[in-house]
């Protein structure tokens, strides 16, 4: 009967799941992205995610020792934020800039707020707008020995006629991990086999700039202009592995698609009515921000609270 009346403290519901084996897995699915960058981009590809990635756990290493803090780099989130910054960067950056990048995101981004699970936006994205705002010129650079002209999204806002098939498969200029939609898919589906990740904020994110895309890009129910989009830019990188991070998007099932919603109709903006072809990045570091505030109007009413008990717990 003692057993029975006994109380363990919070939190009751446990799980196998680790911080490390969630980046672990998502380390993996990053994998064939980031093979596919080096195989279609060389040497060049390999140096620069292995200075992100190695910056990224130096800097939150070296953070954590000097503040007397555990260190955490075992959890592999560093990794991961290193891993997705590099697959954001062109191949053609000088190697200061993985390395200037990965110290803004890990230290102003992550650890300044307290770490993981305090960061306000992801910190990959936020280390790479800060790198797009102070070198435009180096981070728009895309011309390679193979790839010499302007990318399939800037070619798409300009009228030009782009090849889908290409833009699928990944012959295309563009950053590392952006250009294969296929294995940005192979990823993903890893993530979901896995339970990683759910459906709700990427296939409303899609499903949304499709139609955003439909309605305002002048070609109205176009397939092959909307897949164009779909396929270019970032989008399925950002759809599949950076708009569903955990820290920085809502956990109220409401939150989740209002936040895919707000996230498709961003990027719409920024794409089809923006001066840039992009737009994934800036799309959710910004609904990033609002993630409280949605929280905020769908958070689950507690079971047997009435309207006027909240009525009176607002006047005391």
């Amino acid at each position: 009967m003692s057993e029975l009346r006994k109380v363990s403290s919070n939190p009751h519901v446990r799980s196998k799941t680790t911080t490390s084996n969630i980046m672990m897995w998502v380390v993996i699915a990053l994998l064939p992205a980031a093979g596919f960058g080096i195989y279609n981009f060389g040497v060049d590809a390999l140096i620069i995610l292995l200075l992100s990635v190695a910056t990224c756990v130096l800097s939150e290493f070296i953070y954590e020792k000097a503040l007397h803090k555990p260190v955490t780099i075992g959890d592999l989130s560093a990794v991961v934020t290193g891993l997705l910054l590099g697959l954001n960067l062109p191949s053609t950056v000088p190697w200061w800039i993985p390395v200037l990048g990965g110290i803004f995101a890990i230290i102003l981004v992550k650890q300044l707020f307290g770490g993981l699970g305090q960061n306000f936006m992801n910190p990959a994205l936020g280390g790479r707008c800060f790198l797009v705002i102070s070198f435009p010129a180096i981070m728009t650079n895309f011309i390679t020995d193979t790839y010499t002209g302007a990318t399939p999204l800037a070619n798409l806002k300009n009228g030009v006629e782009v090849n889908v098939m290409d833009m699928i498969i990944g012959r295309t200029g563009g950053t590392i991990g952006e250009t294969s939609m296929l294995c940005i898919a192979i990823g993903a589906m890893i993530l979901f086999a896995v339970g990683i990740i759910d459906y709700v904020i990427p296939f409303t994110y899609i499903i949304t700039f499709a139609l955003f895309v439909a309605l305002f890009g002048g070609y109205g129910f176009n397939w092959s202009y909307i897949s164009a989009h779909l396929a270019g830019g970032g989008l399925m990188l950002g759809a599949f592995f950076m708009a569903t991070d955990y820290v920085t998007c809502p956990i109220t099932p409401k939150g989740r698609f209002i936040y895919g919603l707000i996230l498709g109709i961003l990027t719409g903006i920024f794409r089809i009515f923006g001066a840039n072809a992009e737009g994934v990045s800036y799309a959710i570091i910004i609904t990033n921000l609002l993630v409280p505030l949605i929280e905020k109007f769908t958070i689950p009413r507690a079971f047997g609270i009435k309207k006027s008990a909240k009525k009176e717990a607002k006047r005391a």
